[in-house]
């Protein structure tokens, strides 16, 4: 089991790393914004040189090529990035063309085992269903964790799963 902090709260990443609880970082463009810095890409070369594992930046266009864009530019920020790229159906055209180049992505707003499944088949690295928002409106989102590993052992998938939106 590895954990992932998320937030791009330098201090907060360092207090868990410190604790030997940080095996990586997602972020997004909310968090980049809390955390005050409005150099995101400075902002997430510290993350990467303080964690040294997978960091997802995240995508903000809405269309495929605009995500394969700025997907490309985040990847070369540093080696440990991992581009978050939203699980719709023109995130999914990124996903396949980001991975294809062999850049890492983690597929976030992931609600169904279908999505998971999609997005593992177009060669996602990561996989982030949003468990709190499952558990928000009723279902259990502990039961869509269950239902994606046993997918991705079933087809033998090598996609990781991050436990995401937790409560």
């Amino acid at each position: 089991m590895k954990f992932f902090i998320d937030t791009a709260d330098l201090e907060a990443i360092a207090e868990i790393k410190s604790m030997g609880m940080c095996d990586g970082v997602t972020t997004n463009p909310s968090l980049m914004a809390k955390a005050g810095r409005q150099d995101t890409d400075a902002l997430l070369k510290e993350i990467c040189q303080l964690v040294q594992g997978p960091v997802s930046g995240e995508v903000v266009a809405t269309d495929a090529a605009g995500m394969i864009a700025e997907g490309e530019k985040l990847a070369k920020l540093d080696e440990h990035i991992v581009v978050k790229v939203p699980t719709t159906y023109e995130g999914l055209k990124a996903i396949a063309a980001l991975s294809g180049q062999g850049i890492a992505v983690n597929a976030t707003l992931v609600f169904s085992p279908t999505q998971a499944l999609l997005v593992a088949k177009a060669g996602a690295a990561y996989c982030s269903p949003f468990v709190g928002r499952l558990d928000d409106i009723a279902q259990d989102g502990m039961e869509l964790i269950e239902q994606v590993v046993g997918i991705y052992e079933n087809y033998d998938f090598d996609c990781e799963v991050i436990v995401a939106s937790v409560r």
